[in-house]
Formats: C-alpha cells, structure tokens, sequence
C-alpha cells in the first residue's frame, strides 16, 4: 500500500523506507550524505566517457544523455539495445565503477531486502528540463535475479512505475535529491519510466537531473 509520506514533499526526507509494490521500494533520503561524493564520481566518468544522446532502434534520438561505468555499458542504436564492453565513442573500456557506487547500492539494497547485491555496471542518466524516459522494462541483463538499484541526484522527478504489462497502471512517485529505488523479485520486469523534467535549478547540479541506476548485466 502506498503510504501519504510518499507523496509529500513537505516531510522529513530522512532515509525512511517505503514499500509501494510487492519487490520494489523508495529509500528517502538514503544517498543523501553520499551525494557531493557521487557528483565528484560522476564527473571523474564523464571526463573519459563524455555523456552522449543515443539512437534508438526505431531512429529516435533519446531526450536524456547517458554514459556508463563498470565491466559493461548499456548502448543503444539502429542496431538494437545491448550491453557492450566498450565505448562505442571511443573504442575503449567503460571507466571502472568507483567504489562508492558499489558500497552504496549494495547497501540500498540490503536495506531494501536485497542481500549480497554487487553490481558490475551502472547507467548514468543526465536529464535537463523537458527530457523524459518512456515506460520500458530493464531486460537486457543475463540474469534477472538482481534487483535494479536508482538512484537520483539533483532536481526532482517524477518516476513511473507500473506492472508486468505496459498497460497497466502507473504509480508516479515524486523522487527528490538523495532519494533511491530498488526493485527486484516480483518487481524485477515492471514497466518503469520518467515524465518529462520540470525547469528548475538545484544547488548541486543546476538545471539537471544525474540519475545513477545500478545493474547486475553479466
């Protein structure tokens, strides 16, 4: 059951755990004291492996950029969507996933009720005002076991989060600086997107959003 705190932006975002589905669950608050530390991290990616605005299947230019960390990164082009060892940009490796990262979303999800959780790569998503990401499920993983770990930093979104079918409906779950998600089990295919990002500024990352989502793709 969807609690009231959910959805108010007024209350204490201290880390609190909220159950909202069956597998899936919003850690307020939870990267909060983390969160400088994860920007710093973040920019250490983006000077080797610069975002970029990938090409879906269909053609379509996606409205947020990404880039990738760990053992594989998440590409996307006429050819398909895959996981690719290197940086089709450059021909290199993807930079390494800093420590952090990994410390962090295995403790989310061990709080979320995930334990022994090692992620071996991570998305990292940068959107600015009007961009948005369609409802989709995360299924280019080899093993769906794990659970897929969110992370958001920076100007509040609103995260969608739906069913096993794409027309199910969608819960919209207000996600503010710090906040993290975690969803697996029962979860782990759900239909989950973002609505288009409201204008705004926040102090750590000006009229951005940086959304970190951990997987375990290998």
């Amino acid at each position: 059951m969807v609690t009231a705190d959910l959805f108010d932006a007024t209350t204490d975002t201290a880390a609190r755990r909220i159950d909202f589905a069956p597998g899936a669950t919003l850690l307020r608050g939870f990267a909060a004291a983390d969160a400088q530390a994860l920007l710093s991290a973040v920019q250490a990616v983006i000077e080797r492996a610069p975002f970029r605005h990938m090409i879906t299947p269909g053609g379509y230019r996606m409205s947020m950029a990404i880039t990738n960390c760990g053992a594989v990164g998440w590409v996307s082009d006429r050819s398909g969507y895959r996981y690719a060892a290197l940086d089709p940009d450059s021909g290199a490796s993807w930079p390494a996933l800093p420590a952090l990262f990994g410390e962090l979303a295995a403790a989310a999800a061990r709080r979320a009720g995930f334990a022994d959780y090692c992620p071996d790569t991570c998305l990292i998503n940068c959107y600015e005002p009007g961009a948005r990401l369609s409802l989709h499920q995360d299924k280019n993983e080899k093993d769906f076991a794990a659970p897929i770990v969110s992370v958001s930093l920076g100007l509040p979104a609103q995260f969608l989060f739906g069913g096993a079918q794409r027309k199910q409906r969608t819960l919209r779950l207000p996600l503010w600086h710090g906040d993290v998600v975690v969803w697996g089990g029962a979860a782990r295919l759900a239909y989950h997107g973002v609505a288009a990002l409201a204008a705004g500024s926040h102090p750590a990352t000006g009229n951005r959003r940086i959304n970190l989502t951990f997987r375990r793709a290998l």
